[in-house]
């Protein structure tokens, strides 16, 4: 080598102190170089290697020879009886090692061993950078404004540079060059210049994140944060929960005086936060998350994950909010789907409901309007639920005893069956494959509906998404999980058949 020992260790230490990265990282890099080198000084054919000794400085190169029993190619490779010749321990698989003279880096070596130096360096440097900011990710930065392009922000980190895209700004932000700014690292990914910085305003985690720098409890994990829901730049609700009985969830992230809310407020260019506290029960919830809006009644339906809010006439502005607002972030936090209504529009509902109940079981039942009216009373919304219901639910409606019951439900059986009869009568005609209905949890009617939707094969059932079922057929008693079991049963058969020869 041209360059002394000490030499190359100085400046890996040098390089390693201006890129920040490991010492090692560039003495691997100089390796690098160093085998390019030697590889097109003996040949590039040539399993040619080289070492940089970390203490000393020394460099070290050689070539490897693979002992094998059959020569292919004897640049690298040897046989096991002329390895054996110089040394009879030798076996195959064994690596050679035949050491080679030190080479002078000549101008045109020297410049190629500069390049793959910056390369290996740059390299090192990216991956250091990239294991910093991934570590990063999904927490709060800060940043300066480098420069605004297209409405796009980007921001210089120190080490490398963020990216706010236009959507992810708040409505009506404007920031400048220098500019201070502060955003939640929404993703990071390597790129060929360095990490990809995606940062957000808008994240919900932003103003998750940012609470839980202004308010001590939550960072201790004493106060959880179970959800939130932002029209970034207008309007967020946020719930909150504890376990410790003596503490305040909401009080808590409001402040003294309010001073730790604002402090959100302020960077989120004065968005209104509601803070609700968060409950188990659903009905709780849903009436803490319509706050200010104030609910006289609550109706669950489990099934289709929706509920009903009754509201005084004069709260319903309130709890819908501007544009649907207040109802809409409500929605978003509890994850039910929420139907505001005043006592007026709940019992004209409620009437309508019971009127066609009662029509409903009057035609299908053969039965007067005072039977089906008790029906309907007791809580009955189809003819199948009166068809699977115990026996002795149906005797404890009032004025029924064992007889009536059984009547009743020998009626339910029997129109539920001939309406299937028909539904399948119905779908053969328009040449619904029978295969289908052998799919367990499927019905006539389901068949019926899938035919007129020109869904008539075990193929074309097969190749719908559980979503898509479930929109075709309008069951509310089929679940998501359901429909996707009963679809990869149809799909069975294409695993079970055999490729032909």
């Amino acid at each position: 080598m041209s360059q002394p020992r000490h030499e190359i260790l100085a400046v890996a230490d040098a390089v390693a102190r201006e890129k920040g990265i490991e010492r090692d990282e560039v003495l691997y890099a100089m390796e690098q170089a160093i085998q390019k080198a030697a590889r097109a000084k003996y040949g590039f054919e040539k399993d040619v290697r080289a070492k940089v000794d970390t203490s000393t400085g020394d460099v070290t190169i050689w070539k490897v020879l693979t002992v094998v029993e059959e020569v292919e190619n004897p640049l690298t490779q040897i046989s096991l009886a002329q390895a054996q010749l110089h040394d009879k321990n030798h076996k195959l698989g064994d690596e050679i090692i035949e050491p080679l003279p030190p080479i002078e880096f000549g101008r045109v070596a020297a410049q190629s061993a500069r390049q793959v130096i910056i390369q290996k360096v740059r390299d090192a440097e990216r991956a250091h950078q990239y294991a910093e900011f991934k570590d990063r990710a999904e927490q709060i930065i800060g940043g300066i404004v480098k420069r605004v392009e297209f409405g796009n922000v980007v921001v210089d980190l120190g080490r490398s540079e963020g990216i706010l895209r236009r959507e992810d700004l708040i409505q009506r932000e404007v920031f400048r060059n220098g500019d201070r700014i502060r955003a939640y690292v929404s993703e990071v990914r390597p790129d060929a210049r360095g990490p990809m910085v995606a940062l957000s305003r808008t994240h919900l985690q932003f103003m998750a994140k940012l609470f839980e720098s202004e308010v001590p409890e939550i960072y201790d994990g004493v106060i959880e944060i179970k959800a939130v829901a932002r029209d970034a730049g207008s309007r967020a609700k946020i719930a909150v929960y504890t376990t410790d009985a003596s503490i305040d969830p909401v009080g808590s992230c409001v402040g003294l005086r309010g001073v730790r809310v604002q402090a959100v407020v302020t960077e989120l260019q004065g968005e209104k936060i509601d803070i609700v506290p968060w409950s188990a029960n659903p009905a709780t919830f849903v009436v803490n998350a319509l706050a200010p809006a104030e609910v006289i009644k609550v109706v669950l339906d489990e099934e289709a994950h929706r509920v009903d809010v009754v509201v005084a006439e004069d709260q319903l502005s309130l709890a819908i909010g501007r544009r649907g607002q207040n109802v809409r972030l409500a929605s978003q936090l509890t994850g039910w789907n929420i139907d505001i209504m005043t006592e007026e529009q709940e019992a004209k509902l409620r009437t309508e409901e019971y009127n066609s109940r009662t029509q409903l079981f009057m035609n299908a039942l053969d039965v007067d309007e005072v039977i089906a009216q008790l029906l309907a009373a007791d809580g009955f919304t189809t003819v199948e639920e009166l068809s699977f219901a115990p026996l002795e639910e149906l005797m404890s409606i009032e004025g029924f005893d064992e007889a009536i019951a059984q009547e009743i439900q020998s009626r339910a059986l029997s129109f539920v069956e001939q309406r299937a009869k028909a539904s399948l009568e119905k779908a053969k005609d328009l040449g619904v494959s029978e295969d289908i209905l052998e799919i367990d949890g499927m019905t006539a009617e389901m068949l019926l509906k899938l035919a007129e939707y020109k869904i008539k094969t075990l193929d074309d059932f097969a190749d719908l998404s559980g979503d898509e079922f479930i929109e075709i057929v309008q069951d509310e008693q089929l679940t998501i999980e359901q429909a996707n079991a009963m679809i990869m049963a149809a799909r069975a058969h294409w695993f079970d058949e055999k490729p032909k020869a």
